[in-house]
């Protein structure tokens, strides 16, 4: 049997579908190999969400294809939203690849590689957007202490810069029992301390299925598992309903840790964008999060949205620096093939997007600078991760930081600990927005 090498690009949820990928090829009798020059099959999961994840996923399948020049790769396969968008035109510029499959067909990848043996060459599987697969067991490719779990596939908010629902189809809950028992199964599997639930949209589970939302529920019934904290990405904000915050502020397993994707502050970019809310209920939102106790905030912003003046950035700035949030990604925006944003009057050199974004970033990482400075003398949780070599110290993430996205924090121990370990940190220091601290018994 062949050995596969796998490339997972994008999202999160890019990776979860990376990862049944491997568990349906196990169950098909193939290995596998970390190192691509040792690989026979080589898949690349692709991101195609905005043009420079386009053209990453691009560059990675031509630096894979130099396998099949200078190693054991005898097919390239690349699978998701990529192929899902462009197969046609992949398959007719791309010849380096041998076979494209979208979103929705992970379950016909042993099948593609059986029909590549035959010599078949070029097979393009894109798939109906809302022919979802049953969820397959997964071979996880994150560290064993934290694993994510997708509860829904797919968006209908249809923002109008966002190519994701022509891509993933509408919004499809997973039955909440499928979710519970694939979380049981993984727990059972691997020494899991963090289980992180993932969705375009959190807040929306379960209204297609249901009739309403099922969120508090399914987290009732995970928070029952013997699992130590429960993370939450994405929500929402129009959807965040007082019922949710009381919950999460109540639930000790779940991590105050809210991600919350606002995309702009001006009610004119707002309404553009197809958002559901404006900049007064931003701000209520705010308030009555922080009515409620200590959480971490995260958020999103577009800058260079179609039709965006220097008083709209103005607004989204003042409002960044009122709100002094914890956490905030900004970008520039992407004007993608089909998206209503894409007709719409008023686009923005590029020039001008950037000097906004740095305008803005300059704003919130003074604030985050000042937050992680406040945090200095607190006692916070820590999840043990590893060791940093050159400093030797101890590295971790507190209940405020998902990983790959957030900070860490660098810490020492008087007593062994073992990767996973949830542990007591005094904050000692700080250096930038990365926290420096000690254990406490």
């Amino acid at each position: 049997m062949y050995k596969i090498g796998t490339v997972s690009l994008g999202c999160d949820k890019n990776r979860i579908d990376t990862e049944e990928m491997l568990g349906r090829l196990a169950a098909a009798g193939y290995g596998f190999t970390a190192d691509a020059a040792d690989a026979d099959v080589i898949v690349v999961n692709t991101c195609a969400f905005i043009d420079k994840a386009k053209e990453e996923a691009i560059s990675t399948v031509l630096e894979m294809a130099e396998y099949k020049k200078n190693g054991k790769c005898r097919y390239l396969i690349v699978t998701g939203c990529l192929p899902q968008r462009y197969a046609d035109e992949l398959a007719e510029g791309l010849p380096e690849a041998d076979a494209f499959l979208g979103t929705a067909g992970y379950d016909r990848l042993p099948e593609v590689i059986d029909r590549l043996d035959r010599g078949e060459r070029g097979i393009v599987l894109r798939n109906d957007k809302d022919d979802r697969c049953p969820v397959a067991p997964r071979i996880l490719t994150t560290p064993e202490h934290y694993a994510y779990i997708k509860i829904a596939e797919g968006c209908s908010n249809r923002c109008t810069y966002c190519a994701i629902p022509s891509i993933r189809g509408a919004y499809t809950s997973r039955d909440m029992d499928s979710v519970v028992d694939e979380a049981r199964r993984l727990l059972a599997e691997h020494p899991i301390k963090e289980l992180i639930v993932v969705a375009q949209d959190v807040t929306r589970y379960g209204e297609d299925l249901y009739g309403e939302c099922k969120l508090i529920e399914l987290l009732e019934r995970l928070s029952a598992l013997d699992v130590e904290w429960i993370r939450l990405l994405y929500l929402y904000p129009e959807r965040i309903t007082d019922e949710l915050l009381d919950y999460i502020a109540a639930n000790e397993k779940i991590c105050n840790y809210l991600d919350i994707p606002c995309q702009h502050y001006s009610d004119k970019i707002l309404k553009r964008m197809n958002r559901k809310i404006s900049s007064a209920q931003i701000d209520a939102l705010i308030d009555r999060i922080r009515s409620r106790g200590d959480f971490c905030i995260r958020s999103t912003f577009i800058v260079g949205f179609p039709g965006e003046t220097e008083e709209d950035i103005g607004q989204l700035e003042a409002f960044l620096k009122r709100a002094k949030l914890d956490r905030c990604g900004f970008f520039e925006y992407s004007c993608e093939d089909g998206t209503p944003a894409a007709r719409l009057d008023g686009q923005i050199p590029d020039g001008v997007k950037h000097v906004r974004y740095e305008r803005l970033y300059a704003v919130q990482e003074k604030i985050m600078l000042e937050k992680t400075a406040g945090k200095i003398g607190k006692v916070v949780d820590v999840l043990y991760e590893g060791i940093d070599f050159d400093r030797q110290m101890f590295v971790g993430r507190t209940r405020c930081d998902a990983p790959d996205v957030d900070s860490k924090i660098l810490f020492k121990s008087g007593y062994p600990l073992d990767i996973g370990t949830v542990c007591k940190v005094a904050v000692t220091g700080c250096e930038d927005d990365v926290l420096l601290g000690e254990t406490v018994e």
